[in-house]
């Protein structure tokens, strides 16, 4: 889940900041709720030093992984943990000192371990804001909710009731905004986030947004329709501002099931990654003229490059909303709508492009000026036709927010620069004229090649 919301998330900023957008990369951190006045309390038994500010710094958590599933162990087998877990969720909310000081703990150190997932994956330009931050809104909210009628008592809980939200019994579906025990919940403070991106003006913090994008799993989908349709009654929201989420599928082993290591544990992104890179690795050892020759720094880059672009690329050819099965096989491979594939086809245009030129191959191409395009042979049409429909390609994206739309035409472009190839020698061409304008179509393809994968975080590379 997190590897898809920030990739796809990573793409469309992305293509939005090229269309001449102002783009704020939001990482909107679960650093609230349950689970971490659950964490808190397992701190307060565990590691007591993390609830005091001055000692707090000096605690190794160690895995974080391990240290949440020892605490949720407790809070499913012990009745009084779980109903402390959930007392100090209502005192992290409400700015108890011991609490907050574990929070941190616990927060410092997860950032440290996402950041290395995020330099693998060159995500830059993230703007971390956990539910945290908007803490100090959520009480405002509830009240302009309540003094306009649409948040009322229920079974000590406070709710909104909207039309057309049921339960299977046909009762009205509460959307909750404060829990009996005073704490809030995930609407309370999406609702306030919607505020804070759309009402507040940036002189006081806000960012004015008039579209704003939530890149979550397909399983929120009703959870952002309420909160879309309450902002919109509460008057959070003009017309003239789009909320949207983008939601997208789950990540399934190959045999379709939930992916999980052998022992049944969800896998580790990090381990994940390295796994793609190795093999990466070992297969471009295995087609090294001397197999037994040491890997070069330069080698080990391009061994990371397409590993990591494989699992980026996989993800983001498939149907947003779609499961899919996660497979190395396929991902890595060189045949097919692959990133492989796609850093092979560029490397190959940069190839013709030096034997057409007389450019050695141990330096970065230098792509020829732009010629007089004679068109020859069918194939140099379809490949041009192909090149033209890049801009509708961006807009539709940009409008609908499907990625797979880039990886179907990145495919797409290739193929049909390969067909104009077999069909069109460069290097031979009949005159120095036909020759500067297939020339024209290589340095075209290939920068349309470069700026989707570009689009999609993938750095391409003149040699494989």
């Amino acid at each position: 889940g997190h590897l898809r919301s920030t990739i796809i998330g990573d793409t469309l900023s992305n293509l939005l900041t090229f269309s001449g957008h102002v783009v704020l990369r939001l990482n909107h951190v679960g650093d609230w709720g349950t689970q971490f006045g659950m964490l808190v309390e397992h701190l307060r038994d565990e590691f007591p030093q993390a609830l005091n500010k001055e000692t707090s710094k000096d605690v190794e958590l160690g895995d974080l992984v391990t240290l949440y599933k020892a605490a949720k162990k407790r809070f499913d087998a012990d009745d009084d943990f779980k109903v402390r877990s959930r007392e100090g969720v209502v005192k992290l909310q409400a700015g108890d000192k011991e609490a907050l000081a574990a929070w941190e703990s616990l927060c410092a150190a997860s950032r440290v371990e996402y950041q290395k997932i995020y330099d693998v994956l060159n995500i830059v330009g993230l703007n971390e804001r956990g539910e945290s931050f908007y803490n100090p809104y959520l009480l405002n909210v509830i009240e302009d909710l309540e003094e306009q009628g649409l948040a009322v008592e229920s079974e000590g809980a406070t709710a909104v009731f909207l039309d057309g939200y049921t339960n299977r019994d046909g009762s009205p579906l509460p959307m909750l905004v404060r829990k009996s025990d005073g704490g809030f919940n995930y609407a309370t403070t999406d609702l306030a986030a919607i505020r804070h991106r759309v009402q507040m003006e940036a002189s006081e913090g806000g960012e004015e947004a008039d579209r704003v994008l939530y890149v979550t799993d397909a399983g929120q989908s009703q959870h952002f329709e309420m909160v879309f349709a309450a902002a919109k009654k509460a008057g959070f929201i003009t017309d003239s501002v789009s909320l949207e989420h983008v939601p997208f599928g789950l990540v399934q082993g190959e045999d379709g099931k939930k992916f999980a290591t052998r022992s049944g544990d969800t896998v580790k992104l990090k381990d994940l990654l390295d796994e793609a890179v190795r093999i990466a690795g070992e297969d471009m050892k295995s087609r090294m003229e001397n197999p037994d020759e040491d890997f070069t720094d330069a080698i080990a880059d391009v061994a990371k490059t397409v590993g990591i672009g494989a699992v980026k690329y996989a993800d983001l050819s498939m149907n947003r909303e779609s499961n899919y099965k996660f497979s190395y096989g396929r991902m890595l491979s060189l045949n097919g709508n692959t990133a492989p594939y796609m850093l092979y086809a560029y490397a190959r245009i940069c190839g013709i492009v030096r034997k057409a030129t007389g450019q050695p191959d141990d330096q970065k191409v230098v792509w020829p000026e732009a010629n007089e395009i004679i068109i020859s042979h069918d194939s140099e049409k379809q490949l041009i036709r192909n090149l033209i429909k890049l801009p509708d390609v961006l807009s539709e994206v940009e409008s609908e927010l499907y990625p797979n739309r880039l990886c179907d035409y990145l495919f797409e472009t290739s193929q049909k620069f390969n067909q104009f190839y077999e069909n069109c020698s460069v290097n031979n061409a009949e005159t120095p004229e036909l020759k500067a304008s297939r020339l024209s179509l290589c340095t075209v393809s290939a920068a349309t090649i470069r700026l989707l994968m570009n689009f999609i975080g993938i750095d391409v590379v003149e040699r494989l």
